[in-house]
Formats: C-alpha cells, sequence, structure tokens
C-alpha cells in the first residue's frame, strides 16, 4: 500500500494497513467535547478531555481516517497496562506519551488514536458516577463528535468550536478493566459509528462486580472506587453525585435503580458493533460471570464475536500473548474499521489457553456439542467425604459444615478426602476419558441454616497434578522481565517499547477453575435478601463463573459447597451450622458432549471414589478482597 492511495485501495482479499505514515510528524492534539450533562452543577454543559493522535500525511490529502478509542479514568491517577504508563504533555498541552501502543504501532497504518479522560478525572469536567450515565455519556459523546453529531472546542472553558473533519467516523473502542466496561457499555447504547469494541476483563453489569446474590464480593462500594479516580475539581464539587452513589449501592446487597443503570446486559440487542473479547479464566477481580452474561447476550442477538480465554487473572493479553495479540489485533481493527476482507472473522471464534503458553481454537464457543448436564452428590463410604456423580441421594440424606470465615477454596479442595467442619465435598473416581466443561453452569442447594444470616460458595476443582498460570501471585500469571522489545514506531517522549513478560507458573495437586457465591436470604428474589428463620430449609441456585476447563483422564472432579470463601466475599455477621438436603441439591455444569460424555468419562469412576485422605497441595489462596486492583 501507498501513502497516496492509503486505506481506502482495500479490496477483497487485499493485504493489510502498512506502517507508510510518519509518526514523529504526527499530529498531537487535545480538544474538549461537550457531554450535554452538567454532573458537577457548576452551571455549564460538562467538557471532556480528548486527546489525539493522528497521521500527518492523510490530512494534507483531505482524507479521513478510523479511529480506535481508549475512554478512561485512569491516565492520571494511575496509569494504564503492565508498566503503569500515565500520559504526558509538552509545554502547549499537547500529548506526548500515550499509555500502551496503540499509537505507535496503528497510526503508522493510517489509524487515529484518540485516548478520553472520563468525566470528572484528570483534565475533564464533571463528576465520576462509576459506570453510570456519566461514564457513558462521556465516551459515546466522542463517539458522536468522531461522526459529526456533537460539539467540541479548543479549550475545557470557551475556546474556539473544533470539527473531527479528519475522521472517517469509523470507530473502534478497546481497552481493558473500567475502560473495556466502559466500551461494553457505549456499545450497548447502539451508537452508530461504534464498529467495533474489544473489551478486556470488562464488567458487564455493576451489580455483579460488587455482589453475588446479595452476597458481597467487595468491601466498599462504587463511591470509594470514584474517591480513586477523581480529579481535584471534582472532589471538592462532587459531594452529591457521591453521596448517591452510597445511598445507591446499599451494603445489603439488594438491587436498585443505580444497578439496574449500569447492567448494560439487556440492551445486548441494540449492539451494532462487533466483539473483541478477552479474560483471563482466573480473574478474580472482574470475575467470569461477566464475559460469560455478556457473551450468551450477544450471542442471543446474532452479534459477531470473538473470544480469547486464558489461564491469567486480570491480565492484558498485551502480556501474556504479545505477538500473536498484536497479529490478531492488526487483523481486527483493519477488517472492521478499514474494510479489509481478511478473513479474520472466518477464523475459529475461540481462542482457549489449555496450559501455560498452550493454545487451542474452536470454531464455535462455547464448544460445540457441549449441554448441560445434571450431577449430584451424596454421601460416600468415609463419613464427610462425599461421591459426585448422576445417581441421587435417598430422600433424607443431609452433609452439614459450619462456616469457618478463615478459610477459602483453597482450604477446602487441599482437604478434599478428609471430613473438615467447614466444607460438604463431592468428587466422581479417576476419570477414565477427558471431561471438558464449557461455559457457565449452576449449582442448586437446599440448606437449612442455624441463624438468620448466611452466605453460601460452590466451586469446582479438577484434582490432579497440573502446571498452571500462577494467577494467585502478584503478577496473577505472568512475571514481569528486564528485556524491552518495541511495537511500532516511537519517538524520545513515546518509545513504543515495553518490558517483555513470561508466564509465572506453579505445579500443583489441584485446582479450582469456576465459583459461585450467594447470600442465602436472597432465596426467593436474587435481587433482595430477607432474615432467614433458622432451623428452615431454603432452596436457592447458585450461577458459576463461565470457565473452559478439561479435567482429564485420571483426574477427578469435585464439586464442593461451603459457606465464606476466604478472600473472595465477605462473611456474615454471623457462623452459621449449614444442613445440606443432598436429595435436593445438584449441579447443572456446561459438559461438551453432554450426558453421554459424562457417563463415558465416569464408567468405572464410581468404583474408585476414595481418596488418599492427604491433603492436595493446590494455588495458593486468593488475596484479600480489599487489595484486588480494579484497574491495573
Amino acid at each position: 500500500m501507498s501513502a497516496l492511495t492509503g486505506p481506502v485501495a482495500a479490496q477483497p482479499g487485499f493485504g493489510e494497513s502498512r506502517p507508510v505514515y510518519s509518526y514523529d510528524r504526527a499530529i498531537r492534539e487535545a480538544v474538549w467535547v461537550d457531554t450535554g450533562l452538567d454532573g458537577d452543577t457548576d452551571g455549564r454543559t460538562d467538557r471532556v478531555a480528548v486527546d489525539i493522535v493522528r497521521p500527518h500525511e492523510p490530512a494534507q490529502q483531505g482524507r479521513r481516517i478510523p479511529v480506535i478509542m481508549d475512554a478512561s479514568p485512569y491516565y492520571s491517577c494511575c496509569g494504564r497496562g503492565n508498566e503503569s504508563q500515565k500520559k504526558t504533555y509538552d509545554a502547549q498541552g499537547r500529548p506526548v506519551q500515550f499509555p500502551l501502543f496503540y499509537d505507535n504501532f496503528f497510526v503508522p497504518r493510517g489509524y487515529a488514536t484518540v485516548l478520553v479522560d472520563l468525566a470528572g478525572t484528570s483534565r475533564s469536567d464533571g463528576c465520576v458516577d462509576v459506570g453510570g450515565r456519566s461514564d457513558i455519556r462521556s465516551a459515546k459523546a466522542v463517539v458522536d463528535w468522531l461522526n459529526g453529531r456533537g460539539r467540541a472546542y479548543s479549550t475545557r472553558t470557551g475556546g474556539r468550536p473544533v470539527t473531527a473533519d479528519w475522521s472517517d467516523g469509523s470507530t473502534g473502542m478497546i481497552g481493558k478493566s473500567w475502560d473495556g466496561t466502559i466500551a461494553n457499555g457505549v456499545a450497548a447504547t447502539g451508537v452508530k459509528g461504534l464498529k467495533t469494541v474489544v473489551p478486556i476483563a470488562a464488567i458487564s453489569s455493576w451489580y455483579d462486580y460488587y455482589f453475588a446474590k446479595g452476597a458481597p464480593l467487595y468491601e466498599g462500594g462504587p463511591d470509594a472506587l470514584a474517591h480513586r479516580v477523581e480529579s481535584a475539581d471534582a472532589q471538592r464539587s462532587c459531594d452529591a453525585v457521591q453521596q448517591r452513589l452510597v445511598e445507591g449501592a446499599p451494603r445489603s446487597g439488594d438491587w436498585t435503580d443505580l444497578w439496574a443503570e449500569r447492567d448494560y446486559v439487556p440492551d445486548a440487542g441494540k449492539v451494532r458493533a462487533s466483539v473483541l473479547m478477552v479474560h483471563g479464566m482466573q480473574d478474580l477481580n472482574v470475575r467470569t460471570k461477566h464475559f460469560g452474561q455478556w457473551w450468551d447476550a450477544l450471542a442471543r442477538h446474532g452479534v459477531e464475536r470473538k473470544i480469547w480465554l486464558s489461564q491469567t487473572g486480570h491480565v492484558d493479553p498485551f502480556d501474556f500473548r504479545r505477538a500473536d495479540w498484536v497479529k490478531t489485533l492488526h487483523q481486527w481493527f483493519d477488517h472492521y474499521l478499514m474494510g479489509y476482507d481478511n478473513g479474520i472473522e472466518r477464523t475459529p471464534m475461540a481462542d482457549v489457553e489449555r496450559a501455560p503458553d498452550t493454545w487451542s481454537t474452536d470454531a464455535r464457543w462455547p464448544a460445540p456439542g457441549t449441554a448441560a448436564t445434571t450431577l449430584r452428590p451424596r454421601d460416600g463410604t468415609t463419613p464427610g467425604v462425599g461421591v459426585l456423580g448422576t445417581e441421587p441421594a435417598p430422600q433424607g440424606t443431609t452433609e452439614t459444615f459450619t462456616d469457618d470465615p478463615r478459610l477459602s477454596e483453597a482450604d477446602w479442595a487441599a482437604h478434599i478426602d478428609q471430613p473438615t467442619p467447614a466444607k460438604a465435598g463431592f468428587r466422581t473416581g479417576p476419570l477414565s476419558a477427558p471431561l471438558r466443561l464449557s461455559g457457565s453452569g449452576t449449582v442448586t442447594v437446599t440448606a437449612t441454616p442455624t441463624t438468620s444470616t448466611a452466605h453460601l460458595s460452590a466451586v469446582l476443582v479438577d484434582l490432579g497434578p497440573d502446571t498452571i498460570r500462577d494467577y494467585a501471585a502478584d503478577g496473577e500469571g505472568i512475571t514481569t522481565l528486564d528485556e524491552r522489545t518495541c511495537w511500532g514506531a516511537g519517538t524520545t517522549g513515546d518509545t513504543g517499547c515495553f518490558r517483555e513478560t513470561a508466564a509465572d507458573t506453579r505445579k500443583v495437586a489441584h485446582s479450582v477453575f469456576a465459583r459461585g457465591w450467594a447470600d442465602l436470604g436472597n432465596h426467593a428474589d436474587p435481587h433482595q435478601g430477607r432474615p432467614l428463620t433458622p432451623g428452615k430449609p431454603y432452596t436457592i441456585t447458585l450461577d458459576l463463573t463461565a470457565a473452559d476447563h478439561v479435567v482429564p483422564a485420571g483426574h477427578r472432579l469435585a464439586l464442593i459447597v461451603a459457606g465464606t470463601d476466604a478472600g473472595l466475599i465477605e462473611p456474615p455477621p454471623s457462623r452459621p451450622r449449614l444442613t445440606l438436603d443432598l436429595a435436593r441439591t445438584s449441579a447443572e455444569l456446561p459438559l461438551t458432549g453432554g450426558a453421554p460424555a459424562l457417563a463415558r468419562a465416569t464408567a468405572d469412576a464410581s468404583r474408585h471414589a476414595g481418596g488418599t485422605g492427604a491433603p492436595l497441595e493446590g494455588i495458593a489462596p486468593p488475596r484479600s478482597i480489599s487489595h484486588l486492583p480494579f484497574g491495573r
């Protein structure tokens, strides 16, 4: 491709965008887009800061170009990426350093890179409302402006009007964590011109970030998150917004209008954009329920989509599969923003990491042939050590445990073959064939508490030796190296060079791969809790986090039901003893091959359901929920 013909030369089967434009001579500018809101109630509509890097050659030729956009609250407070990069500016206020590699790689290829400070952060007006109207409007207003439907100015107050006459309107939003969440939320508005979104480790419903059917997942609420990112101006003028965040997010875990406004899943039918989704299957920050329910909703509405699932925690694909990610992202944006017929939409729908740095692909996801299959717990030959299979437990069979907030899923799994007072564990014998679980499952339990409040946890465990990414370590599955490699062009102020990473691995004897939690008080309504009557049985269904995991032949599959999962949910005020009615307890799991595959894999397992009785060594307990960094 030549600089003269440029991206408009895209034809069926025609190549890719190439780095033919100068990065060091790129146009660097800042504008302020009017959101139409007055969140800080200062009597004028809020403007959000929009920093732009774009090639100067197309501008000189009067040609328009597409946009790659990342809207974030983190550009001044916390930074982006593995090295926590922040925006920097020259003396005239023009951007010098853009975090991440998007500008370095894509600007020479004919794209503009646009970074937006969400309302109430960095150089923007307004208030942070944590996924609500202001957050989404901040970014949507920029998409509108890029398509000629909005207003922008050369300064934060006053200034001359600025038009995006260099933009062809085709916009792709990308971002990790909060940034990716904004991409989901803007896509759910159906805004015209947003052609694709790339949400990485992103939220789909803010209620599900803070609660799981009433069980609190974090110690603080959205007001604490707003305080972390808001600008000094917002801290002085946004008390009313902060108070609404406190009042609208009660620690009871009840559903409110605040949560309804921040739930994007019901609006999946409005999404016009294609979606390239990325999530770590061991992300204990933005847990995998988020991608699972968003994916399922998009599928119901026929949205064009693709997914990468890694073994990491809350990690960007640039830091666990760098070269392949840059290649994939390049093809994705070329196709959906520039119109290249490069076949990316015809490649397999899903890439799944099976072992550290070992990937498989699927034409569809969840895997074809996957069906909800019922497994049932029953008592075993050893008291307190149960069996998992298809045969229901006899009526009247029970198992009891006492909530111990000091123990986590790691403690429970390590003692699966021993009777311990804080869990009820059930496992198959060694499988005679591999068993794959692909998608989202549920666990329904009937439990009788001894107190008026009780929390429940359910986890699925692969019992057998493996080498996995150490997702509970500080790097959440990666180690950052000293060596740097460069991805695109660079300048002194923005080199485009980043530290390399490697998989941080650990040998384990078992691994937890799906989890679910609930407050038993939400048994009648998932969005509203009520006090329990001690001694009365209640039935509730726990939603398991989405997963894609193969339990190998020779390993065992286990289901554990317990109380507080230390480090992942907060404990109730009391320590209840719970009695499970095993005849009314079951798991609906997404098994590839369904019931026949389960029958094959467990044909001889029932004869080998016993264990060694020795604790198993697994992954370390998760870090405290109060220290999970949402936006890293």
